[in-house]
């Protein structure tokens, strides 16, 4: 089965659950290929939890879920060794961590010391527990959320922390008549609790993983768009705007994401409009706004949208 077909079923079985964030999901689908991870920011109540909950059982993923607080501890997160009495020796009680797509729920109210923990499992595949390093699997997502608007009580996440995540998805209110329908299927007994009830049917398994990335692997990239890339990238480190641009690994998230929008379309290659379509959620979290940008009312999409209008698209 190619990526197309697979992505039309995707948004055919998210749709049974998902009203009105079809672009969120996307972009959290597209990250999932790319072997990404994502943050979610948004309000309570917009479907951040449902998407990930759902992305979970449409690829055939375990799933976990970490509510993240003040108190938690790294252990709490990738587990600790405990001493079994009748054994006589030490056994792995494995954390949460320990699954396929993992749900950091307002991940910002955890302290340094736990996101530092969290930060080995997303960038090295790998927890150390007292000195001993424990693998985890493939696929292995870190979906992360954070409130926008609710600041006290938590630690604003470190550069190097948020250069880690591949997106970083904004989960605004849904218009007025979508909001409408998502009332109405509640109405008639749908229940965000029990999905089982919506009939979700699996549409890829951990096996067919390998295959889909060979396919986004196998698109071609020309010498300009890789030359637009890292313009763009060069162009957000230039802008008086901007107190920090992008790093390298914006111009790599940007290439790999594109090459997976390219494939999901049933494209061979890459083209300018795929590469403007994941600029926002790559950067937006890897800039940083120079104090009189924010002044002005500026923020970081507008900031960016004015960057890329600037580079000239290769022909």
């Amino acid at each position: 089965m190619r990526l197309p077909e697979v992505y039309a079923q995707m948004k055919a079985e998210a749709g049974k659950v998902i009203v009105g964030q079809e672009e969120v999901f996307e972009q959290v689908f597209v990250a999932f290929l790319a072997g990404g991870h994502v943050l979610l920011e948004g309000v309570p109540g917009v479907a951040k939890t449902l998407i990930a909950k759902t992305l979970a059982r449409l690829v055939d993923a375990g799933f976990g879920r970490i509510q993240f607080t003040a108190d938690l501890m790294p252990s709490d997160v990738i587990g600790t060794q405990v001493f079994e009495i009748n054994q006589g020796k030490f056994y792995l009680k494995q954390g949460p961590i320990f699954t396929s797509i993992v749900l950091a729920d307002e991940i910002n109210r955890a302290p340094a010391k736990t996101q530092s923990a969290l930060l080995e499992a997303m960038e090295e595949r790998q927890v150390t527990i007292e000195g001993t390093r424990y693998p985890l699997g493939d696929p292995f997502m870190v979906l992360a959320t954070q409130n926008p608007i609710e600041y006290e009580g938590t630690y604003p996440l470190p550069e190097a922390q948020l250069d880690r995540f591949l997106f970083k998805v904004v989960v605004d209110y849904p218009p007025e008549a979508v909001e409408r329908e998502i009332v109405r299927r509640y109405h008639t007994g749908f229940d965000a609790h029990h999905l089982d009830r919506a009939g979700l049917q699996p549409v890829v398994a951990s096996a067919d993983l390998p295959a889909l990335r060979d396919e986004i692997r196998g698109v071609t990239v020309e010498d300009g768009i890789l030359a637009y890339i890292t313009q763009i990238a060069a162009a957000t480190r230039r802008s008086p705007d901007l107190m920090l641009g992008g790093s390298p690994r914006a111009s790599i998230a940007s290439l790999l994401t594109a090459k997976t929008y390219a494939a999901l379309q049933g494209r061979a290659f890459v083209t300018p409009d795929d590469v403007k379509q994941v600029i926002l959620p790559v950067y937006r979290h890897r800039i940083i706004l120079r104090p009189e940008a924010e002044i002005e009312g500026l923020n970081a999409d507008t900031v960016l949208r004015r960057i890329v209008a600037g580079v000239p698209a290769p022909r």
